[in-house]
């Protein structure tokens, strides 16, 4: 803000009292209307820097881009053709074995099509038939059994005596494979419940209320409760995971999804954004690595146990950058070193170079950020001093990826795993009761750790539900538990 000048003394003191009574009044006025002028123009700053928030320069979903968001980089074009390449090798469905085929049909020439002889049925083939598979879905409908359990009078006290209902029976009107399908199109495929109901109908011709959708959830959340537990077992032993954490409603309660995702699990939980969840979730013995954003909450955790999420930070920078003057330039000039960060890492993964070149070239990139980051605390915008202490606290945990095997510099993986949720939650505005939330959790966990144990959720779901209205225990999620 430009200095307004004054009066000097010596000339303020040949003036009349009442002219040097009106000017130190203007002045006084002149130094209020400044700071009101330093106040606005700050607020103006934050809130242009608010309004230019987008996926590519904060922590916003691409789904909450608006229509003046800059278009997201594109690839450069490689100047090749849309569709296979020349020379791409052909790719066809691979034929099933023929004991896993249920009808095969023969079909046999009846007539030369040269001289029109007609040819004998019996005529053996000159090389093996060519082989088509068809592929199709039958009519689909319930199988519906009926269990009548008889009342006798016994013959000697004449007791009324009434057949009990087997174990391997469940106590409704559904079995194993409608609940594990019900609770599959919810939690998996994120149906909603009048969804499901037409889904049914149309498809398998049952016929299901609302209500008992919800029912049936509750019966598979049930029936998954040791899976679950065996996962947040798995989870406590991992030597890293990803962790992050997005909104979620219960009843219009504000709360939290989490996830963490390790090597061989995923677990979900839904809790308060605290320290007492985050550990929760991890387990009261976990001593790994853990991969997040900046969230005070994990600063319960060791520096030495952390890796700071590089995404984050350079979607941080990028807002900077977007600003006009000093800041801006300090964060177009981190960009440049982010990006750098980035290309080297691309490297090592790639194979191009090893760990110990990656953490050479990634020595300089170390000290020129530093050095901005000591920079930006002396900046005057107070979010680019805020961050450069923010970030300074944690500076060893944004290098754990240079020496610890698969730790990686982003925490894409939790985020990947967040995603299918936070559609889900679009669509259904959250659960709306304890048992909602504990189906929420357990479905996601099971589901995606399934697909990481490359199991067939449906059939998984379907043996955990039988082996519960059995009273059996669950199956095994993990293979080698």
């Amino acid at each position: 803000m430009r200095e307004i000048p004054t009066l000097p003394e010596s000339m303020r003191a040949e003036l009349p009292i009442e002219v040097q009574a009106y000017i130190a009044a203007l002045e006084a006025a002149v130094k209020v209307l400044q700071a009101e002028l330093e106040a606005a123009l700050k607020r103006i700053a934050e809130l242009e820097a608010r309004l230019g928030e987008n996926s590519q320069n904060s922590s916003r979903p691409p789904s909450s881009d608006p229509p003046s968001a800059p278009p997201r980089p594109s690839r450069a074009p490689s100047g090749r053709q849309r569709g296979a390449q020349p020379g791409h090798a052909r790719h066809t469905r691979e034929l099933l074995k023929v004991e896993a085929v249920d009808e095969v049909f023969e079909h046999r020439p009846s007539q030369c099509p040269r001289c029109h002889t007609p040819l004998a049925t019996d005529l053996p083939d000159n090389e093996p038939p060519v082989r088509q598979q068809v592929w199709d879905i039958p009519v689909l409908k319930p199988h519906v059994t009926e269990h009548r359990y008889h009342r006798v009078a016994c013959p000697v006290c004449q007791l009324a005596v009434s057949a009990e209902r087997p174990a391997e029976v469940p106590a409704g009107a559904f079995g194993p494979g409608v609940v594990a399908l019900v609770g599959l199109l919810r939690g998996r495929y994120r149906l909603s419940v009048r969804e499901i109901v037409a889904l049914l109908l149309d498809v398998f011709h049952m016929p299901l209320s609302p209500g008992s959708v919800i029912d049936l959830c509750q019966v598979l959340s049930t029936a998954l409760a040791a899976p679950y537990a065996h996962s947040q077992l798995m989870l406590s032993t991992a030597a890293h995971a990803n962790v992050d954490e997005t909104g979620w409603k219960e009843a219009g309660k504000r709360l939290w999804l989490w996830v963490a995702v390790s090597a061989v699990c995923t677990v979900f939980m839904i809790a308060s954004r605290s320290g007492k969840a985050l550990h929760a979730l991890l387990g009261a013995t976990y001593q790994g690595l853990v991969t997040s954003d900046r969230f005070r909450t994990y600063l319960t955790l060791p520096l030495e146990r952390r890796q700071v999420c590089w995404a984050h930070l350079k979607r941080n920078w990028q807002a900077f950058s977007e600003r006009d003057g000093p800041v801006g330039q300090w964060g177009q000039a981190a960009g440049v070193l982010i990006g750098q960060l980035f290309h080297h890492w691309h490297q090592f993964q790639a194979g191009e170079i090893d760990r110990m070149a990656l953490q050479t070239y990634m020595q300089p990139i170390q000290i020129e950020l530093r050095r901005l980051l000591e920079h930006g605390q002396t900046l005057p915008v107070e979010q680019a001093q805020g961050f450069s202490r923010e970030v300074l606290a944690v500076w060893p945990a944004l290098w754990t990826f240079l020496v610890v095997e698969s730790v990686e510099p982003t925490n894409n993986a939790a985020e990947r795993a967040l995603r299918p949720a936070v559609l889900w939650r679009k669509g259904c505005f959250g659960s709306q009761g304890e048992g909602g939330k504990e189906f929420v959790a357990r479905i996601l966990t099971v589901s995606t750790t399934c697909k990481q144990q490359q199991r067939h959720i449906l059939s998984f779901l379907t043996d955990a539900v039988r082996a519960h209205q059995a009273g059996q225990p669950a199956p095994l999620l993990f293979a080698n538990p």
